[in-house]
């Protein structure tokens, strides 16, 4: 074998690269591609939970809307509910207190008819026993001279007369 020197250094550099080929091949080629091939799966596994909290988020924030959809809901028909229910109430109260006002004036015109009617027999009474002391002292002042009593008497006679 004789070589020449670039001859000998292209075999050297050969010799040697298969060498460290074949070196690298059986002990650092499989732990650098098992960390390659590790580092890849823990690259994938990690853009797989992205992607599954992006999902997870994505149904989170579509369950959150659906319940305040929801809740919207609810709360107007509440607030419906309760519109209803104090319209009921005010009509409710307008028209007990419509029947109680009629009920108070019904009272009142009959309370006002009931005196109305003591004090009409009140002032026929009083009337009454005016005309009977009016009556009662012509009749004295006219029974008090014998000639005035003589003079009521025929009078009185002659419209009986008439009658």
């Amino acid at each position: 074998m004789n070589f020449t020197a670039p001859e000998s250094l292209i075999f050297w550099t050969t010799l040697i690269f298969i060498i460290f080929f074949f070196l690298l091949k059986k002990y650092a080629w499989k732990p650098i591609l098992g960390a390659v091939k590790g580092r890849e799966e823990a690259i994938n596994n990690a853009l797989e939970s992205a992607e599954n909290a992006k999902k997870e988020m994505q149904n989170v924030t579509a369950d959150s809307e659906r319940l305040l959809k929801e809740a919207r809901a609810e709360r107007e028909a509440m607030l419906r509910e309760a519109r209803d229910i104090k319209d009921k109430i005010v009509a409710d109260a307008k028209e007990q207190s419509k029947v109680e006002g009629d009920k108070i004036i019904a009272q009142a015109q009959a309370t006002i008819e009931s005196e109305k009617k003591a004090a009409v027999a009140d002032i026929k009474n009083q009337v009454a026993n005016l005309s009977v002391e009016i009556a009662e002292k012509v009749i004295k002042e006219q029974l008090s001279n014998k000639d005035k009593q003589l003079k009521l008497v025929e009078d009185m006679l002659g419209d009986i007369k008439l009658n």
